[in-house]
């Protein structure tokens, strides 16, 4: 075991000696040491109960005759992060958390590991660690939150956000927006539509690397606490089977988790992470892998942000299973991967049923015969940009109209709110891309605001940042080389006229390239006063047409 270089032979008794200190005793340290990284918190609505989760965990290792040692992990909840300068430490948070991890399973050499995460960065850098590591390993995350209801109509978080911009046009009273904030987040858990959180949860079941159920299990039932036990027994099995996980996550693995990713309508944040995640396994994913992928595989859910079912909702029509069973029937899951419950993808899915065609939509009738997320170029994205495409209204699939440039989020939320947005433009927000930034920031409160105040089918918005699952309407990101690189998005001036074609992948700066050449000898950088993580951040980041990585 590799346990044993911490705990076995003569020399080692002072190691066991401090083992004994924490109550450990001869048994249970001769036994393999599973590693359980837990990352509850009391700030993330979807971490608040996963000591409830750990401990069932734990419960799942014993009874597979194994020692169980839990240690901590951060995480950021991306909701209380937006629209300020903390949400500049999200993305950065999923390198930490995966160097993290790999400190802990390194300085004490666990034989295996459980990952224990729910929200947004945390769960991809966990997966990051655990295809960097290749220990025996498995994810078992805390679950979604049920959907609130009020006045009979489900609501969640971004109606919240979206009430807003209602409330500043007119639409509601203060007294409404009140009632909404009491009642959209009622339960623990990731948040209960399919933003990130809950896209990277199910990605992580289509991928192999969690148990079936793992995404779409809500977080307050007791199934989900029976299948977190289920995968601390099951990690021991995988030790014994020495299967670890780049046996699981391999190039077909990828594509599969995909293909999956195109039929929910997953997050666009998606295309940064699971090209992450493979690079851990020696993998490459450029843009081009989820375009091609797009455009062969039918959009089968609206899950909120994009239509009206919740991730609860997804679960009782069958859930993961049931979708990679639909996309199976069309070729377009690969059934002999292998995945962590010991089975493959084949016999994973065979008998599993979808219990709602509404919720699924059968291959013979899906909400689009493309996938969820489009990939866009042109010569202001020369490498590269990121729509939600099932999240955009008909009318703005192909939009032209005059920029309105504004160097930060800040900037163009107020603007937005202030009235001063008027219908056919095209809001460029710029400089928050992973270095300029820098950390890339979640857009979700200008998107928000679009909506709410009813312009998401006559305005679209442009940025080298990000969005979150969340949002919805014609909002393009990841604009690439973003601007604090000198991309085309820092030459665009106030009125210049930019065309979007989703259909046709193309994303157009409607300027004269001698023009363009002429702004570019003029351009200089803007200087940032950064200091502490984030400014070695900014040196070290990579594109987000690479997935926001750190340099090597």
């Amino acid at each position: 075991m590799r346990s044993d270089q911490m705990k076995k032979g003569l020399e080692r008794a002072p190691h066991r000696s401090l083992l004994k200190a924490m109550g450990y005793t001869d048994e249970e340290i001769s036994r393999p040491l599973v590693g359980i990284a837990n990352s509850f918190n009391e700030i993330i609505p979807g971490h608040i109960h996963l000591r409830q989760v750990v401990e069932a965990v734990k419960a799942g290792v014993r009874m597979a005759g194994a020692t169980p040692i839990e240690f901590g992990v951060i995480g950021v909840c991306d909701g209380l992060a937006m629209n300020h300068e903390g949400m500049r430490y999200s993305l950065p948070s999923r390198e930490l958390i995966a160097d993290m991890i790999e400190t802990m399973a390194m300085a004490h050499p666990f034989d295996a590991l459980v990952l224990v995460p729910n929200c947004d960065k945390i769960v991809p850098g966990m997966l990051m660690a655990m295809l960097r590591l290749d220990l025996p390993s498995i994810l078992i995350s805390g679950g979604p939150m049920l959907p609130g209801r009020l006045s009979g109509q489900e609501v969640n978080l971004i109606s919240v956000f979206e009430a807003v911009g209602r409330l500043k046009s007119g639409e509601i009273k203060e007294a409404e927006l009140k009632e909404l904030e009491d009642s959209a987040c009622p339960t623990c858990g990731s948040c209960a539509g399919m933003f990130t959180a809950n896209s990277m949860n199910c990605l992580s079941e289509a991928l192999g690397l969690a148990l079936p159920g793992n995404g779409t299990i809500p977080a307050v039932m007791a199934a989900r606490i029976r299948l977190a036990k289920k995968a601390g027994a099951q990690v021991v099995e995988l030790l014994k089977k020495r299967l670890t996980p780049r046996k699981i996550a391999t190039r077909a693995a990828f594509e599969n988790a995909i293909a999956v990713d195109m039929a929910l309508g997953c997050s666009t944040n998606t295309v940064l992470h699971v090209p992450a995640i493979a690079r851990e396994a020696g993998i490459d994913l450029p843009l081009e892998v989820f375009d091609e992928m797009s455009r062969k595989t039918p959009n089968l859910c609206r899950l909120v942000p994009a239509g009206p079912h919740s991730v609860a909702a997804l679960h009782e029509a069958g859930g993961i299973p049931a979708v990679m069973a639909e996309l199976a029937k069309a070729g377009l899951i690969r059934k002999r991967v292998k995945t962590v419950s010991g089975k493959t993808v084949g016999e994973n899915i065979k008998g599993a049923q979808n219990l709602n065609p509404e919720v699924i939509r059968p291959l013979e009738n899906p909400y689009s015969s493309e996938g969820g997320i489009a990939i866009l170029w042109g010569n202001l994205a020369p490498e590269g940009a990121v729509v939600k495409q099932s999240a955009v209204v008909p009318e703005m699939m192909h939009h032209q109209g005059p920029a309105r440039v504004f160097e930060s989020e800040e900037a163009a939320y107020k603007a937005i709110l202030g009235g001063k947005i008027r219908p056919g433009d095209v809001v460029v927000i710029r400089y928050e891309g992973p270095k300029g930034g820098p950390g890339m920031r979640e857009m979700l409160s200008p998107t928000s605001a679009i909506v709410g105040m009813g312009l998401d089918s006559q305005v679209a918005l442009i940025t080298d940042g990000r969005f979150s699952g969340g949002t919805k309407g014609a909002a393009i990101g990841h604009v690439s080389p973003e601007a604090a690189e000198g991309g085309p998005i820092a030459l665009v001036k106030e009125g210049d006229l930019i065309e979007i074609n989703i259909p046709q992948r193309r994303l157009e700066l409607l300027v004269p390239e001698e023009e363009l050449k002429r702004r570019l000898k003029k351009w200089r950088p803007p200087k940032k006063k950064l200091r502490g993580w984030l400014a070695r951040y900014s040196r070290m980041v990579s594109s987000g047409a690479r997935g926001a990585v750190l340099r090597d």
